[in-house]
């Protein structure tokens, strides 16, 4: 269906197709219609900066250090002593503490756990020396924000820790900003690669693997002893590995 074109734009159409051009009427709203259009593209924003984008590498803004820093075990115990679970939580942390811990270790008790809550210390204190814990152990409380959640019993200690000291979460500048041309360079963000450098930092089992490679290990003689006899035969001295490929279908038949 032909769309139907409305009295005023049939005009201007027959208009200029006519010798001599438009009437003065349609000429004075042409020029206004250019006027206001020149007025309103000065409310614009350029986005063609010439500036050179800074490179700023996010192992740069958000590195990742090592410190002196609490390392904090929370610990859930069910019923009035510690079951399986939380004693082995208990001697992942014993274990930790050997290898980087400094200093006491502090037990806390969410508050109101009372005679539960002393047995459960005793018990952890039990597990903290069976694992080789000799130093002096602090015990204090602390009081839970909700009542209605579970209250862990908590154990810190001070030691060597793999830490970002940056805080993740931070947006001083609006990414989509459209007054400006603050967001429109392609640069990183302030609070990239925060979180994938504080994940990094925790699960990384000794910190110390940050700063410096680890020490070789000894040499594997006979390894080595192997591979230049099967040089000196002309053999491939690498390993023979062998792939069994199974037809689909064939397991379980």
């Amino acid at each position: 269906m032909t769309p139907q074109l409305k009295s005023s734009e049939t005009r201007i159409m027959s208009n200029a197709i006519k010798p001599g051009g438009l009437r003065k009427a349609d000429l004075f709203g042409a020029f206004s219609l250019a006027l206001i259009a020149a007025s309103l593209s000065g409310c614009g924003v350029d986005y063609a900066n010439p500036d050179t984008i800074a490179y700023r590498d996010y192992h740069e803004r958000h590195p990742i250090v090592l410190a002196q820093a609490p390392t904090v075990v929370n610990v859930y115990p069910v019923g009035v002593g510690l079951d399986p679970q939380s004693a082995a939580s208990v001697k992942s942390f014993a274990q930790r503490y050997r290898e980087f811990g400094s200093g006491e270790i502090v037990i806390l008790a969410p508050e109101g756990s009372r005679a539960a809550g002393a047995n459960v210390v005793a018990e952890i204190r039990k597990e903290l020396y069976a694992n080789g814990l000799r130093g002096y152990v602090a015990v204090g409380s602390y009081s839970a924000r909700d009542k209605t959640l579970g209250s862990p019993y908590r154990l810190a200690f001070q030691g060597l820790k793999a830490k970002v000291p940056s805080r993740c979460g931070q947006w001083p500048s609006d990414l989509a900003s459209g007054t400006s041309v603050e967001g429109w360079k392609n640069e990183s963000y302030e609070n990239f690669g925060c979180a994938t450098q504080s994940v990094l930092a925790a699960q990384v089992d000794d910190p110390r693997d940050f700063a410096h490679a680890r020490a070789l290990g000894p040499a594997d003689e006979e390894m080595r002893l192997r591979a230049i006899g099967n040089v000196r035969k002309g053999v491939d001295p690498g390993t023979d590995w062998k792939t069994t490929i199974t037809a689909i279908g064939a397991v379980g038949n």
